[in-house]
């Protein structure tokens, strides 16, 4: 049979002899002719073929293997463990041509996994556990990492390197392991080659309240003191889509089904026992700053399916943060896995209105996926949010009447952006941060007479938290913001409605 390739060292674009067209007027046998146009056809059709694949290998080529894969026939093992949050193995080096066998040991303290550009790879691990996958035919550089959300950003990647040169052989397009990329990937996969897409763009303040509007509101209510000392809860953790505007929804890991998690209330001396339940789909973990416990076992990260029972006993009074402390814990506490623990200082007056507002930070990835972990590390929030939703307390106000005094426990949850928390139209008479007042109805600590002395904001840093108190003495909507107003203006923004004085 005519070998229809040229040879190697032929140019791509050259012209084989059986299809140059006969001189006019030359005789051609009825029979021949017919032979002689499928050969110049095939002709034609073996130089198109050749020009695709020598003049235009990357038109064709998978996008980590270069589609006419070079084979040795030869196999490179190597075996990948986890120190940190970092592959031990940051690059591969493999003879080109080669097939790559990569055997992958989960050494690190949680889940993770291992995947290539070109769609192989593990299953998510647990701690302790192997993997071993065929990495294909490796001819061209490729990047691996671990897909779990912010795993990546945290430096948990690799590079593969060919080496050296190899023949060219046609790749084995009935292995599934040949290296040919899995359906949807695209070099920004996300785990098991489910690829995610470009970042939404951030919805309008309009696309924000339209989407407040829509939906109930967080209560914001400080749930009531009990007579009980010892409080018992299950914390169950979850991952599921929270919608955000009209066509955006982001995935959420959450404290129960919400984000922020459910707000604790006791007094100094009370215990607290949680039993902590993963029903996600990686490995999470809580962190009482309410409690004085040695972390490594209680804090410790929990694989999906597993559970843990988490107890201390409140020694010291103030608004205290819980979050996921698996790292990184940028990612999961923008993620929603964040709350409030309030223990009431000794003698707190009652007030006539209470509420815990928390603001948070959110930073949208692709549609439907979790935030972002390169606009987290960069501090770049799309969206910020008291309780959670940007703007809902806009649609549906806190209320109050005109004399009552109000108290707000405010929470600072980040994971890190700064609140500078303002009333308008109202001074806070009542401020107490971190552990102290700094000013006790008009009175400051120094001793300033009262009514004379008051706060304009209450400044917090993220995980830092107090509460504030006034008396709106007019009925009116009293907005209340960060004010730093980039963040109010993307959400952290909400309304007191003070209606008329009790008769």
């Amino acid at each position: 049979m005519t070998d229809l390739n040229p040879p190697a060292d032929t140019p791509a674009t050259s012209t084989p002899l059986a299809a140059t067209p006969p001189l006019a007027g030359a005789h051609q046998p009825r029979i021949a002719r017919p032979i002689q146009a499928l050969i110049a056809a095939l002709s034609i059709a073996a130089a198109s073929l050749a020009a695709m694949v020598i003049a235009h290998p990357d038109e064709t080529a998978p996008p980590t293997t270069g589609g006419e894969v070079i084979a040795t026939g030869e196999t490179t093992e190597v075996t990948v463990e986890v120190r940190g949050m970092s592959y031990t193995t940051p690059t591969i080096e493999v003879p080109a041509g080669n097939r790559l066998v990569i055997t992958f040991r989960n050494t690190g303290d949680q889940r993770h996994d291992l995947v290539l550009a070109n769609g192989t790879g593990t299953d998510r691990l647990a701690v302790g556990a192997e993997s071993v996958f065929d990495a294909g035919v490796i001819t061209e550089p490729m990047e691996g990492w671990c897909s779990i959300p912010g795993h990546r950003a945290m430096g948990m990647e690799l590079t593969i390197v060919p080496i050296g040169e190899a023949g060219v052989t046609s790749p084995d397009t009935s292995d599934p392991d040949s290296g040919t990329p899995m359906p949807g990937m695209d070099g920004h996969a996300g785990h098991h080659g489910a690829a995610m897409g470009p970042d939404v763009k951030a919805p309008t303040m309009a696309q924000l309240m339209d989407q407040a509007d829509r939906m109930d509101a967080a209560s914001a209510q400080l749930p009531p003191l009990t007579d009980a000392t010892v409080h018992d809860y299950t914390f169950t953790v979850t991952e599921s889509a929270d919608p955000v505007a009209e066509g955006i929804t982001r995935e959420v890991w959450t404290y129960n089904g919400t984000a922020p998690g459910p707000t604790l209330h006791g007094r100094i001396g009370d215990t607290f026992r949680i039993t902590l339940v993963n029903n996600g789909t990686m490995g999470h973990s809580v962190d009482f700053h309410a409690g004085e416990v040695a972390p490594d076992v209680p804090m410790r990260t929990i694989d999906p399916g597993q559970s843990l029972v988490y107890e201390f006993t409140a020694s010291r009074s103030g608004i205290w943060m819980y979050h996921c402390g698996t790292m990184p814990m940028t990612q999961h506490i923008a993620n929603g896995l964040f709350g409030a623990v309030v223990i009431e200082p000794e003698g707190l007056p009652a007030v006539d209105a209470e509420y815990v507002l928390i603001q948070s930070e959110v930073y949208l990835g692709a549609n439907g996926g979790p935030a972002s972990d390169v606009k987290t590390a960069a501090m770049q929030p799309d969206i910020a949010a008291f309780n959670g939703r940007a703007f809902q307390y806009v649609s549906h106000p806190l209320t109050a009447s005109a004399g009552d005094r109000v108290r707000l426990w405010i929470l600072n949850a980040g994971p890190s952006g700064d609140l500078s928390f303002h009333v308008v139209g109202a001074q806070f008479d009542t401020v107490w941060t971190e552990g102290a007042y700094s000013v006790f109805h008009g009175v400051s600590t120094d001793g300033a007479t009262a009514g004379t002395t008051g706060a304009q904001t209450l400044p917090l840093m993220p995980a830092q938290g107090g509460f504030v108190e006034f008396v709106p003495t007019e009925p009116g909507i009293y907005s209340f913001v960060n004010h730093a107003m980039a963040l109010a203006e993307k959400g952290a923004k909400g309304t007191l409605e003070v209606g008329p004085a009790h008769e």
